[in-house]
Order: structure tokens, then C-alpha cells, then sequence
């Protein structure tokens, strides 16, 4: 009585429609909220002197990779450039998934840093930002005497 009422088919329609719903109302990649993903991945952590952002960009020349931070809002932008594959027409791609073009990635910073200490290093297809905080930001233990 259970299949003939629900079927498979409709609990994995649904599954993929709640997906779809929830992917049109995830918030932009933030440091306290979810991202949607994209080009290229990141990965966002904090520590009680810096926030540390990396982002997975393998193929990039570092020199073209843009790293702005204005207002609290740190920017990642650059170009990908496709990968030269001979086509003729004997040739059939079949799947082509590498992410090819312009990427921008943009994500919101506390606001306790300090916009003075920021570093970039671009190794091994690995972008690492960090983000210092502001020496009164930061946590201290006070003694009582």
C-alpha cells in the first residue's frame, strides 16, 4: 500500500526540488553563512588573530589573480584560460567539466580586522589570504590582583 501511494520516483523529485529551493535562497559566501559554490572554492576560518581564506585555483598564473579588500569585503578575481584541445570534425568531447573564463568570489569580512595587515601567497594552486584583527580585537587575559 505504501509504494502504490508514494513511489520512489516522487521522494527523489522531491529531494531534488527542496535543492533547488534552497540553492535560490542560500545566502552569498560569508564567513557565517553557507555559499552557493562556484569558481574557485573556498574554504573561510578564523582564529583569535587573523581570518583565513583559501581558495582551490589550480591553472592560474598568480599574476592575474585580483585580491581586493575595500570596506570589510574582500574581492577574488581573475581568469581561467581554457585548455587547448585539438577539435575537428572527427572529434567528440563528451564530457568537458574544467571551469573555463572570468571567476569572482566575494566574501564578507568581521569587523574587527584590520585592513592595513593583509597577505596573499598563491602556492601550489592554493590562494592563502589572511587577515590580521586589530590588536584590541583581539582576546587577552587581564590579571586581578
Amino acid at each position: 500500500m505504501y509504494r502504490s501511494l508514494f513511489p520512489r520516483d516522487l521522494f527523489a523529485e522531491l529531494d531534488r526540488l527542496q535543492r533547488e529551493v534552497s540553492g535560490v535562497f542560500d545566502a552569498s559566501p560569508a564567513i557565517r553563512g553557507l555559499g552557493r559554490g562556484g569558481y574557485p572554492a573556498l574554504n573561510v576560518g578564523t582564529t583569535p588573530e587573523s581570518v583565513e581564506v583559501y581558495a582551490f585555483a589550480p591553472g592560474l598564473d598568480p599574476a592575474t589573480i585580483d585580491v581586493q579588500l575595500d570596506r570589510g569585503v574582500l574581492t577574488l578575481a581573475g581568469e581561467r584560460k581554457g585548455l587547448e584541445v585539438p577539435r575537428d570534425a572527427k572529434t567528440t568531447v563528451h564530457v568537458d567539466e574544467r571551469f573555463a573564463g572570468r571567476f569572482r568570489r566575494v566574501v564578507s569580512l568581521p569587523d574587527d580586522i584590520d585592513p592595513n595587515a593583509v597577505s596573499a601567497a598563491y602556492t601550489d594552486g592554493v590562494l592563502h589570504v589572511s587577515v590580521k584583527r586589530r590588536e584590541s580585537a583581539q582576546p587577552r587575559r587581564i590579571e586581578v590582583q
